[in-house]
């Protein structure tokens, strides 16, 4: 689980665009579903058509925003097959980068579906 070289040129542009204007409401968003206990791996499917994974949680256009973004976590994954039970689940875990440093992005364009872990913005203020 790495983020793809293809993401970089295809999707990273458009990704990065977004990610800047919605980077606090998915960390506070992350944070939540940590702190209610719902999972300790959140994710955010990502794709400009509709998706079957996740609940909604920013449209495609709403902040002028260029993807849908959904939020779910590694459970609704292996639920649903896309990770497999067991050592597959147990490799995401590993691979699963501090959710209050980065931002799990599941993309998903036609065939192509990737994770992509987007480090959040530091923050501005001067630590005294």
């Amino acid at each position: 689980m790495h983020n793809d070289p293809e993401l970089d040129g295809k999707y990273l542009g458009t990704i990065t665009q977004d990610f800047a204007k919605i980077a606090d409401n998915l960390k506070e968003a992350s944070y939540a579903v940590r702190r209610k206990g719902f999972s300790d791996f959140p994710i955010f499917p990502i794709s400009k058509m509709g998706m079957p994974v996740g609940q909604v949680f920013l449209k495609m256009g709403e902040l002028d925003l260029q993807w849908n973004y959904n939020i779910t976590f590694l459970e609704e994954f292996v639920q649903r097959g896309l990770i497999e039970k067991g050592e597959k689940e147990e490799g995401f875990k590993k691979s699963y980068k501090n959710p209050d440093e980065f931002c799990c992005l599941f993309v998903m364009d036609g065939a192509f579906t990737n994770f992509v872990f987007i480090p959040y913005p530091e923050d501005d203020k001067a630590v005294l």
